[in-house]
């Protein structure tokens, strides 16, 4: 039997994941700009100018803040016993996938990832737990995970179960 540990892994997301998030951010922060202008229209400069400032100051935090962060902690590897992968951004989540129990892997990619180059990967077990998720990759690497998995799934003489 392999012994397996659950800890951090060491492959990164696409450096340009980073770019990626804040532009998928970018229409929650339109929004609540076009619903403050609605909400204010004819307020008084002594109520629009906080307001106005403060959800600046939020937008400007969470866009420039949220993609290095989730840069840092968005990780993965994968290694001949296991799929290791480590996701979040407030509350963080460590998985470990063994080799026998994987079933399937496939791609995603929405329009803002096909835009970037990026694809996102699902590691699907026999987990009760779901499926395991690497997110912003860049195309190739992505392409390349899911045929060592699928080759390596052909190889196991085992079910995935």
């Amino acid at each position: 039997m392999i012994d397996l540990e659950l800890r951090a892994p060491t492959q990164l997301a696409s450096s340009r994941a980073r770019i990626y998030w804040t532009v998928r951010a970018l229409p929650g922060w339109i929004a609540v700009a076009l619903v403050e202008t609605l909400a204010l229209l004819g307020a008084t400069a002594g109520v629009v100018i906080p307001v106005v400032a403060v959800s600046a100051a939020l937008a400007f935090g969470h866009l420039a803040v949220m993609p290095q962060w989730r840069y840092r902690v968005h990780r993965w590897e994968i290694t001949d016993a296991a799929v290791y992968t480590q996701t979040g951004w407030f509350t963080q989540e460590r998985r470990i996938a063994p080799m026998a129990r994987i079933q399937t892997a496939d791609t995603h990619r929405g329009p803002i990832e096909q835009l970037f180059g990026l694809a996102n990967v699902t590691v699907t077990t026999a987990s009760a737990k779901g499926p395991l998720k690497i997110h912003a990759l860049d195309l190739g690497v992505a392409e390349r995970i899911v045929e060592h998995l699928t080759h390596r799934a052909q190889l196991s003489a085992e079910d995935g179960t």
